[in-house]
């Protein structure tokens, strides 16, 4: 009986050594991976900024109105140019619209009058600027204070016909700034009045998109939680220019992107296209939510497109260095200890380590100033590949001549 247990222990001992044995080859087979290498090459760098957004509503705008009862007349049609202060359509007001557009009414002859008061007060005040100057100017030339040096002009008799011109002269100056402004508040009331009437204006000149109005439909009053009046939209006008791109930048890429910098944008709307374009804009405010800011940046089309609407979602890859004749490896190559930069290097049969000085760098490339040659095939996936996965490894040191270090230098 010992001696069967004695076989079952030592049997149990070699199939341990042979399973050890074979998942620590396992192992060893499995983290050999073939090195993969790619040649350093001379070409064009391009450094891009990448950022999402929106098309904005820049090239539109709404038709709106505070008017409400039934639509009579629809006198335009989508796809159509129109002018600004063009009708659009006419509606038989309700008793709403017409208590608002009669109050509208009232308030834009009340801005007229105004005006007419500012102006005649202004004539008045000018009538009476004349005479003041006429009374000093006669004094002013009398043998009395004709002298300008004569101590003559010191006295009240002479400041009081002069100061009493230039009040007058300053109470018409100033006449003429209420003139404008009332003037503004009577364009004020007129565009309220628009707002409010039966018949709805295009604000803008530009061709009409989404007018779904038509003969007999409602439109119903719209308010505010006050309980005044809002605007409601019926259309919009497009203008010609192009479509600008809004997209927000980080607090990292802001600071490269210029103004003028061209960019390279797509549309989830249209796959497979892409549209160039340039930043015209950049906001280095920036706003922050919930603990981000992000800095919103303005995007021109260089070509106006008909299909891109606004609110389309968008990615722009925005350029913002470009180098030629450099020396180029992918950015995978690249490992970094104690503050330098290094690669593997592949040469007969052999991978060694070379220090090398970085420049700028893309998504998926870097720029070599020195270290390596043109046609150098370095390892582009040296953290899975111990000791290059190829052959022997050695290391120079920067200052020359073989030895322990970890990077070399050309």
């Amino acid at each position: 009986m010992k001696k069967f247990k004695k076989l079952i222990i030592a049997a149990a001992i070699i199939i341990g050594v042979v399973l050890f044995g074979y998942f620590r080859w396992q192992g060893r087979a499995q983290t050999t991976v073939q090195a993969q290498t790619s040649p350093a090459e001379t070409g064009t760098l391009v450094v891009t900024v990448t950022a999402s957004g929106q098309v904005s509503s820049s090239n539109n705008t709404e038709i709106t109105t505070q008017a409400s009862g039934v639509v009579k007349n629809v006198y335009v049609g989508n796809g159509e140019i129109v002018t600004a202060g063009q009708k659009i359509a006419e509606l038989e007001l309700d008793l709403d619209g017409k208590q608002r557009s009669t109050q509208a009414w009232s308030s834009y002859q009340s801005a007229k009058n105004a005006l007419e008061t500012a102006k005649y007060t202004q004539y008045t005040l000018r009538a009476d600027m004349l005479g003041k100057w006429d009374s000093y100017k006669e004094l002013s030339e009398s043998d009395t204070y004709k002298d300008t040096n004569s101590g003559n002009r010191n006295l009240p008799e002479f400041y009081i016909p002069q100061d009493n011109w230039l009040a007058a002269e300053a109470k018409y100056k100033n006449q003429t700034a209420v003139i404008a402004q009332t003037q503004t508040a009577l364009s004020a009331a007129w565009l309220s009045y628009q707002q409010s009437s039966a018949t709805i204006y295009a604000p803008i000149s530009g061709t009409v998109t989404g007018l779904s109005l038509q003969p007999g439909i409602v439109l119903l009053a719209q308010s505010t939680t006050t309980g005044s009046a809002s605007s409601q939209k019926i259309a919009s006008i497009k203008t010609e220019a192009p479509a600008q791109l809004s997209v927000n930048l980080s607090e990292i890429d802001v600071t490269s992107v210029q103004i003028g910098n061209p960019a390279t944008i797509t549309l989830d709307a249209f796959p497979g296209k892409t549209f160039a374009g340039k930043v015209i804009s950049v906001d280095t405010i920036g706003t922050t939510t919930s603990g981000v800011t992000t800095y919103p940046a303005v995007i021109a089309l260089d070509t106006e497109v008909e299909d891109i609407l606004p609110n389309m979602a968008v990615s722009a890859a925005i350029i913002t260095a470009t180098k030629d004749n450099v020396l180029l490896v992918p950015s995978t190559s690249i490992q970094t200890q104690t503050g330098q930069s290094a690669v593997k290097v592949v040469s007969g049969g052999q991978t060694e380590t070379v220090t090398v000085e970085t420049g700028v760098s893309s998504d998926s490339q870097i720029e070599i100033v020195s270290g390596l040659s043109e046609g150098d095939e370095v390892v582009t996936n040296p953290a899975l590949t111990p000791n290059g996965g190829s052959g022997q490894t050695q290391t120079r040191s920067v200052f020359g001549g073989l030895g322990g270090g970890s990077f070399r230098a050309r």
